[in-house]
């Protein structure tokens, strides 16, 4: 089929803003008018290999998503699930990291257009609802720290099992291994903050000795005096989860096992 063949079938199928450019041999840049949340355009090439004709973002997609989100994080937990189901529906295969839909026999227009709605999907990772948010920032919390803290130190869920044994103040994760260890609060909403400030004022009354660390969804988006009540009882707080913070966050964990530690 000839390239002006394959772009009519294009514009009949999706959109007849769709518009093809040679790029070499059985090579073609597909243009079109759909973009990310950003204003980006989808990013599409049209190529022959050994099986025949193929779509594909050449990277592009994770590439773009990870202008705002870590790597890895696209590869677990909730937004990896969102990711999994799109490209199955549409039958679009992931090669390390380039999404890649093969043309059955002459339906370029159909295959366009199922490509470009699982590249569309998969963008939705980065605006997800508030409900899937949530769990993402709790994923994230929890393989973040199973990445930076030695696994035999990290207990997840935790609780005075002797003075709380209804677990009533729970820690998000308690870092053993030293005489003070550090608990750990993942803060997603006021709620959460509130329940953490119970929480740390209720170890002091009890007498443990601790070092307390609250990281943030987003502190922005948490009531300024929930913050100023949270920050009188908890030793370090960081404002957020993001890439950009993960480094620091590492640095004083570590720092603070390595410190009269007893393992």
């Amino acid at each position: 089929m000839v390239a002006e063949t394959i772009e009519r079938d294009f514009r009949t199928k999706v959109c007849e803003k769709v518009s093809l450019v040679t790029e070499g041999v059985q090579r073609y840049r597909v243009f079109t008018p759909f973009m990310f949340d950003d204003g980006d355009h989808l990013s599409i090439v049209l190529k022959r290999e050994s099986s025949g004709w193929v779509l594909s973002d050449e990277g592009h997609t994770y590439m773009h998503l990870t202008y705002e989100l870590a790597e890895k994080d696209l590869r677990h937990g909730t937004r990896s699930r969102i990711i999994t189901n799109a490209l199955a529906a549409y039958c679009v295969d992931d090669r390390d990291g380039e999404l890649v839909l093969r043309v059955p026999g002459d339906r370029y227009g159909d295959a366009l257009y199922s490509f470009v709605q699982a590249l569309l999907k998969v963008a939705d990772v980065s605006f997800l609802s508030r409900e899937r948010v949530r769990s993402t920032f709790l994923d994230d919390f929890r393989r973040f720290l199973e990445e930076v803290v030695p696994a035999e130190r990290a207990v997840f869920k935790w609780h005075d099992e002797q003075r709380d044994p209804q677990a009533m103040y729970e820690v998000d994760c308690r870092i053993n291994g030293m005489p003070r260890p550090v608990f750990c609060f993942a803060l997603l909403n006021d709620g959460k903050v509130k329940d953490a400030t119970i929480n740390l004022m209720q170890f002091e009354r009890w007498g443990l000795n601790f070092r307390s660390v609250g990281i943030y969804q987003n502190q922005e988006e948490i009531n300024p005096r929930v913050v100023a009540r949270f920050t009188d009882v908890c030793e370090k707080q960081f404002s957020t989860l993001a890439e950009n913070n993960r480094d620091r966050i590492t640095k004083y964990l570590r720092e603070a096992w390595s410190t009269n530690s007893t393992a």
